[in-house]
């Protein structure tokens, strides 16, 4: 899990997404969404496989090694659909900042109150998602696409990471991972 330093800045900073940037998220996603249930396993298996530590914050699937198992997991299967349908209505609601806020501290609350998942999690799981996008959807995700993405999972990772400020989520201990 090491990055080099500033690796992830532009997820520190986001700026608004202009119109544009936003008619591009939702016509993009239509397309990823008709596959949710793929692209959901897809990514989370991404994530278990790259980053393992983030495996260790689910007991029913935590010792799963093998890529084929954890794909067919159910209990992966039913939080990859969790984090596609948060997904969708974060861009269903691109416009509605309140519904966006509503939403982020759902998940933020519970991810660092419930589950105690640290925040930078959040960032790696948003590089996973961007890079299993590009790669499954490349015609869909051009770099003007992709880049419109940054900036809406910026701003996702941001409003997380201003939940757990809120909640006052201290860094929990990462040597078990």
């Amino acid at each position: 899990m090491e990055r080099k330093q500033g690796e992830v800045d532009h997820l520190e900073r986001p700026s608004p997404l202009t119109d544009k940037e936003r008619v591009m998220i939702q016509d993009s996603w239509a397309k990823v969404y008709q596959n949710c249930e793929e692209a959901g396993v897809a990514i989370l298996v991404r994530l278990f496989v790259n980053f393992p530590s983030s495996k260790l914050y689910f007991s029913q699937f935590k010792h799963i090694e093998d890529t084929e198992e954890l794909e067919h997991s159910s209990q992966l299967r039913k939080h990859a659909q969790r984090v596609m349908n948060a997904l969708n209505t974060l861009v269903e609601n691109i416009d509605d900042s309140e519904k966006v806020a509503s939403v982020l501290k759902l998940v933020g609350k519970a991810h660092a109150l419930k589950h105690k998942v640290d925040p930078v999690y959040f960032k790696i799981l948003s590089g996973v998602i961007l890079e299993v996008l590009g790669e499954e959807y490349p015609e869909v995700m051009t770099p003007e696409v992709g880049a419109a993405w940054t900036k809406l999972l910026a701003t996702v990772c941001s409003g997380i990471k201003a939940i757990y400020e809120e909640v006052g989520w201290t860094q929990q201990s990462t040597s078990s991972g």
